[in-house]
């Protein structure tokens, strides 16, 4: 919700978006959060932004 990178995944692959993001949640509480923290930042800068 903060940048729409989970929201602008779950659209691409045609998921919930809520699944998508308690699965990046729990992926990473799993990997210790600092990864997690890190593709979501690499993920916001990469993504290009959503046409409305």
């Amino acid at each position: 919700m903060i940048a729409g990178v989970c929201g602008g995944l779950a659209n691409w692959l045609g998921w919930d978006p809520t699944l998508v993001r308690v699965l990046y949640v729990v992926v990473s509480v799993i990997s210790a959060a600092f990864p997690g923290i890190l593709v979501y930042l690499v993920l916001w800068v990469v993504m290009p932004q959503a046409r409305d």
